[in-house]
């Protein structure tokens, strides 16, 4: 039977969809909609609020997604049992689909013979004076903490000394270690692209924050959505992407650089400026060149060296280079010495920076592989970047190609997989450069891909 339930949204500032998922979680908690309880149709809400059934199916899946409610086809969406299972219920990286699959779901490194050169490196590091008996610490991390400057290299990033590094485990260590450092109060909104790399979401809800999607264009966040939504919230954080925004592509120019910038410094709001992907462009000044005093720079050697290391640094804003150190100390006492040695050897004998040229030059190889046989589609690429983003032609949706594309041995990641619940994903795929993958198959993989976007269905509801 459905409970009868009519919230006052007039006292939840903001759209309505939040309003009414304020109003939900705020009954959940108080139990005026105790465990178990069937809330009304939406058809039956949005008419008694005076408001319109997507407003209200938003909402429900808002507060669906965060496990507070769950659906049961057919029967209806329920408040969500006390007791859940605690934790993260979706990983964040796909698992191996097995070697007869040409997997483009996550851009994989090529096999250079880095593995060697790594084992190489590590076993030299091993026969060194290092001190694996104590625990890491600020001293021992200093010469890492100065590599990584140099690593840097001419990228402009504003005032830049070793003080403002903290090293992290990954670059998505560095994302939650960002917001377990800024965020305060109560469910904090955090902003962030309406596609957007799905491990910021994840990032968000594990630091028991609330993630805001804000409209895009092709060159990222639209800055006019970004002030909408601080007038609207209180938006304490905004996760990005400038170059190489995942998946989409996209470039942010120097004019949106400088609006973005603007505009968090009005609202006070601090920056999280992901650059992942190495593509080694510094044409452009950096987020944190723009307003070193509220922007982190998350960065790794994951796509660039390789992934199994788990190195990564975050370049902290202008004197809250010890604030990040000890957010990462407080959770993990810091990166392990044996991985920090030989990140520092690495570094500094030069190793690092053959192994990046060595990747970058198959990744320009095989994304000149891509445009040669996509490039007539509607593509979205850049140099360096180890994806690309289609839009697919008329005749296909993304849910029929990723199946169709899965039986012709394929896999591709669906816009679906980087929106949020409430938000609207364009009928487009990403594909991934399948580095693990030998060059000929990766091609005939192409060329398949190619007569699959050549041959619609002829049955649009398929």
């Amino acid at each position: 039977m459905n409970t009868i339930w009519r919230p006052d949204l007039a006292q939840f500032p903001g759209p309505k969809y939040q309003a009414l998922a304020r109003a939900l979680r705020e009954a959940i908690r108080t139990g005026e909609l105790p465990e178990g309880a069937q809330l009304p149709p939406v058809r039956d809400l949005a008419w008694a609020l005076g408001i319109t059934p997507g407003t209200v199916a938003r909402a429900y899946g808002l507060v669906t997604q965060e496990g507070m409610l769950s659906g049961e086809v057919g029967r209806g969406t329920f408040v969500a049992a006390r007791h859940r299972p605690v934790g993260p219920r979706q990983a964040l990286m796909a698992e191996p689909r097995g070697a007869a699959l040409v997997d483009m779901r996550t851009p994989q490194l090529p096999d250079l013979g880095q593995g060697a050169a790594l084992a190489e490196r590590l076993a030299a590091v091993a026969r060194g004076p290092g001190a694996w008996l104590d625990y890491p610490g600020p001293r021992a991390e200093a010469p890492l903490r100065a590599a990584v400057v140099g690593w840097l290299g001419s990228c402009e990033m504003g005032p830049l000394t070793a003080d403002d590094i903290a090293l992290v485990s990954g670059g998505q260590h560095g994302i939650l270690t960002v917001l377990l450092c800024c965020l305060r109060g109560d469910r904090p909104v955090v902003a962030i692209e309406d596609l957007a790399y799905p491990g910021f979401r994840h990032a968000i809800r594990l630091a028991r924050a609330e993630p805001l999607g804000l409209e895009m264009d092709d060159q990222g966040v639209i800055p006019a959505a970004f002030d909408a939504a601080c007038r609207a919230r209180d938006v304490q954080a905004l996760c990005l992407t400038p170059d190489g925004q995942n998946p989409t592509a996209a470039r942010m120019g120097a004019e949106r650089r400088a609006q973005i910038a603007a505009l968090a410094r009005r609202h006070d709001v601090m920056v999280i400026e992901d650059d992942c992907y190495d593509m080694g462009a510094c044409d452009l000044p950096s987020l944190r060149a723009l307003a070193p005093e509220r922007v982190w720079h998350v960065a790794s050697l994951s796509k660039a060296v390789s992934p199994a290391l788990r190195f990564g640094f975050v370049v902290c804003p202008a004197g809250l280079g010890e604030a990040g150190r000890l957010t990462v100390q407080h959770a993990c006492y810091g990166l392990a010495r044996p991985v920090a040695d030989l990140v520092l050897d690495l570094l500094t004998t030069g190793t690092a920076a053959a192994i990046r040229r060595q990747v970058q030059d198959e990744v320009a190889r095989r994304l000149q592989a891509i445009l040669n046989r996509l490039g007539r589609f509607d593509l979205r690429w850049q140099p360096g970047l180890p994806f690309v983003w289609l839009r697919l032609p008329l005749g296909w949706r993304a849910s029929t190609f990723l199946r169709v594309a899965e039986g012709e041995g394929i896999l591709l990641r669906s816009a679906d997989e980087y929106a949020l619940a409430e938000g609207r994903a364009p009928n487009a795929v990403r594909l991934a450069l399948a580095g693990a993958v030998p060059a000929a198959r990766f091609e005939a993989a192409l060329d398949r891909l190619v007569q699959l976007l050549d041959a619609p269905p002829r049955d649009l509801s398929a």
